[in-house]
C-alpha cells in the first residue's frame, strides 16, 4: 500500500512538472510589447511627447494621406511634435503643437481635431512608410508606419478628401451707357 501511495505521488509530480515545464523555456506572450491596434506606438526616444496608434490613411494613389494618432503631453510645458514622412529631399515635414497636460487626438471623430494632412507623400495603402517623430530634446525615432485606405467603415471618415479646385467662369458684363447731360441753350 505504501508503494502505491509513493507511486501515485511520483506520477502526479511527473504530470505537474511535465505540463508546466514549457513555461521554463518558452517566452511568455504577455511580456512581449506590441501595438494592439492598426497603428504603431512611438518609443520614448522620440522625446517627452508620447505618440500612440500612429497610422496614415491614404488616397488610392498614395500621394495624399492623413496622419492619425493620439499625442500625449504629460509635461507642464506646451511642446511641438515634429513629423517627417519619407526620407531625403522628398520628405514631407509638418508639426503639431500639443498644450501642456493635454492629449491631441489627430482624427478624433468626436471632436473638431482634424488628422494631419500630408500632401505629396509616396505612401500606397497596404505598405509602410518611414516616419520620423521628434519632440523636445529627444533624439527622435524613425518608425515604419502602416498605410491604410478608407475601405474599412471606421477609417472612411479619416480618408483624405480631394482639395477643392476653384475655377473662374467669366460672366459677360453688359456695358452701362450713361446718358450725357444735354446741352441747354443759353438765353
Amino acid at each position: 500500500m505504501k508503494t502505491r501511495l509513493i507511486a501515485s505521488i511520483a506520477v502526479g509530480a511527473a504530470v505537474v512538472l511535465g505540463t508546466t515545464g514549457c513555461n521554463l523555456i518558452a517566452p511568455q506572450a504577455t511580456t512581449i510589447d506590441y501595438s494592439a491596434s492598426d497603428g504603431v506606438n512611438v518609443p520614448a526616444a522620440a522625446g517627452p511627447l508620447h505618440v500612440r496608434n500612429a497610422l496614415i490613411v491614404a488616397d488610392e494613389e498614395g500621394t495624399t494621406g492623413n496622419l492619425v494618432a493620439a499625442i500625449v503631453n504629460d509635461t507642464t510645458d506646451s511642446l511641438t511634435l515634429r513629423v517627417e514622412v519619407g526620407e531625403g529631399s522628398s520628405a514631407v515635414k509638418s508639426t503639431v503643437i500639443v498644450p501642456a497636460n493635454r492629449t491631441v487626438s489627430l482624427g478624433d471623430l468626436t471632436s473638431d481635431t482634424e488628422p494631419l494632412r500630408l500632401d505629396g507623400i509616396d505612401a500606397m495603402p497596404g505598405t509602410t512608410v518611414p516616419v520620423y517623430f521628434q519632440s523636445g530634446d529627444g533624439e527622435g525615432s524613425l518608425m515604419q508606419v502602416p498605410v491604410l485606405d478608407g475601405a474599412l467603415e471606421y477609417l472612411s471618415p479619416l480618408a483624405p478628401t480631394p482639395t477643392p479646385s476653384f475655377s473662374v467662369t467669366p460672366i459677360p458684363v453688359m456695358p452701362t451707357v450713361t446718358p450725357s447731360p444735354s446741352a441747354t441753350p443759353a438765353s
